[in-house]
């Protein structure tokens, strides 16, 4: 059988349902001039990136923001419904609207990223890592069949709601064959031999494939990626985020994985995922810039105020645009009056506004800031000016 027609082998368990058990890595590519061109792009954006990152004020604060928009993005993929507003004013303390499932499982995957960032720096990428992130990413979670941090010992598969093993759309490695492919994948991980870009993209694919876990796989997947980056140096913080990409060309997504699966198109695959890269850097770069220009707006508005804390407080915004004075006074150790006539300061300066109508436990928000970054994905190529 060619590796050209296939990137797998369909195999029929005993029980008579078949299922795809895909080749080891790497594939076999045909590098045309225009997959070299993708490649290049993505490489010189994810390198102006790595740049402008190391450049931004404070940029382990102003991360914060984007982690949980890819945590947002990347549920939402799996249907989950929360907003990164409802996110944020939750992360500043306040109370929202959303089921506590939804809030769970976003929070889940900020705790999960932040975990794999800090194992890292003892712990490479391997399976061991990826079922610490499941556990994590699973944790408390709505159901009892996640089983958080193991690997699947029953057969799992993938369709439309209701649909059964003899109908459904993709049916991924039998129990019996997932170790070995599992064991594959951790020693290509491991390779220094190929682009990284492009090792990754097939790393992402062939743990689609394999789908290991009973469910929380597409998740893990898409950490996998931003930790990937992190660990071989070419980021030097989670600066990028792919799902954003992911949600907003769903249907190319799932259909370019099925493609490979169904008739080896690495490629178009390697194509979109490169394009993804370079446009959501220029994305993030064109973000973050945006914000930092405001806030230092905000800091000359706010430096001939005789108290230093509505400074202290626009600094805060860079890290979460939602401010609660309860809880903001106990994060600065100040009182609560004194909280409360700096944020008043600043909703004078419209800086902040007021959210909502109760009277207590107010919450405020640096709008200007929450609209970029609830901007819809950019998928084209940015200007080179992101200001413009």
């Amino acid at each position: 059988m060619s590796v050209r027609k296939t990137a797998g082998l369909q195999v029929r368990a005993p029980t008579g349902y078949t299922a795809f058990v895909p080749n080891p890595l790497p594939p076999e590519v045909q590098w045309g001039p225009k997959l070299i061109l993708a490649l290049s792009d993505a490489d010189r954006a994810l390198g102006r990136l790595a740049g402008e990152g190391s450049k931004l004020p404070n940029p382990h604060v102003l991360i914060r923001p984007f982690i949980a928009r890819e945590a947002v993005l990347s549920s939402r993929i799996e249907g989950t419904q929360a907003t990164l507003g409802e996110i944020l004013a939750v992360q500043a303390g306040a109370v929202v609207e959303r089921s506590p499932d939804d809030l769970r499982e976003v929070s889940n995957y900020v705790v999960a990223l932040d975990y794999g960032i800090k194992r890292l720096e003892n712990l490479p990428l391997s399976l061991r890592l990826i079922r610490e992130l499941h556990e994590h990413l699973m944790a408390g979670v709505r159901g009892d069949h996640a089983t958080p941090g193991e690997f699947r010992r029953t057969q799992n598969w993938i369709g439309t709601p209701g649909c059964t093993l003899a109908t459904a759309s993709y049916v991924p490695p039998p129990p019996d064959q997932l170790e070995q492919c599992l064991s594959s994948l951790e020693l290509f991980l491991h390779d220094r031999t190929l682009p990284p870009l492009a090792q990754i993209a097939f790393v992402h694919y062939q743990f689609e494939a394999i789908h290991p876990f009973l469910d929380g796989n597409g998740r893990v997947g898409r950490l996998l990626i931003t930790l990937f980056l992190i660990e071989r140096g070419i980021l030097p913080a989670p600066l990028l985020y792919l799902s954003a990409f992911f949600e907003a060309t769903r249907q190319s997504y799932y259909g370019l994985l099925m493609s490979v699966t169904e008739s080896s198109n690495w490629e178009d695959w390697l194509q979109y995922f490169f394009n993804g890269v370079a446009r959501q850097a220029e994305d993030a770069i064109s973000r973050a810039q945006r914000i930092s220009h405001l806030l230092a707006q905000w800091r000359i508005k706010t430096a001939s105020i005789a108290s230093a804390l509505p400074l202290h407080l626009v600094e805060q915004l860079a890290a979460n645009p939602f401010i609660k004075a309860k809880t903001a006074a106990t994060t600065l150790k100040v009182a609560f009056s004194t909280i409360q006539r700096a944020i008043e300061k600043l909703e004078d300066l419209d800086i902040i506004e007021k959210v909502g109508e109760s009277k207590r436990d107010r919450v405020y928000c640096a709008k200007a800031i929450l609209d970029i970054l609830e901007e819809p994905a950019h998928l084209v190529r940015l200007s080179a000016d992101p200001q413009n």
